[in-house]
């Protein structure tokens, strides 16, 4: 069975920091690159970060560049999100998502098996 569980949500005030895991198994977690998406109250959710099956690549949308940054542990299964100087419009359901291809990676790609979310609040 394909498990994604994603962590380390929580309320933060604007300016702090969080760090979010993502925890896969039941596949090759080492042949699938793992994006994270997001999505706010009444806003369609928007893919905010992705890691490449191998490392060697990485995306971010714009407005998270400079602030977040994803890597990964292949030896634990596990992939990472931290997200410094947050801002209230970072306030969302966080999502993790795998999908299998070869070194490469986008948030604009459709991805194959999802988690279930954990929210990140960030007040003002």
């Amino acid at each position: 069975e394909v498990r994604l569980v994603e962590s380390g949500g929580g309320l933060v005030q604007a300016g702090g920091s969080l760090r979010l895991s993502c925890v896969a198994s039941g596949f090759t977690f080492d042949d699938y690159a793992i994006a994270w998406f997001r999505q706010a109250p009444g806003k369609e959710r928007e893919g905010v970060s992705c890691i490449s099956s191998t490392d060697r690549n990485s995306d971010y949308v714009d407005s998270v560049k400079g602030r977040f940054t994803i890597s990964r542990d292949n030896a634990k299964n596990t992939v990472y999100l931290q997200m410094n100087s947050l801002k209230p419009e970072d306030t969302a359901v966080y999502y993790c998502a795998a999908d299998r291809r070869p070194n490469y990676c986008s948030i604009y790609d459709i991805y194959d098996y999802w988690g279930q979310g954990t929210q990140v609040t960030v007040s003002s």
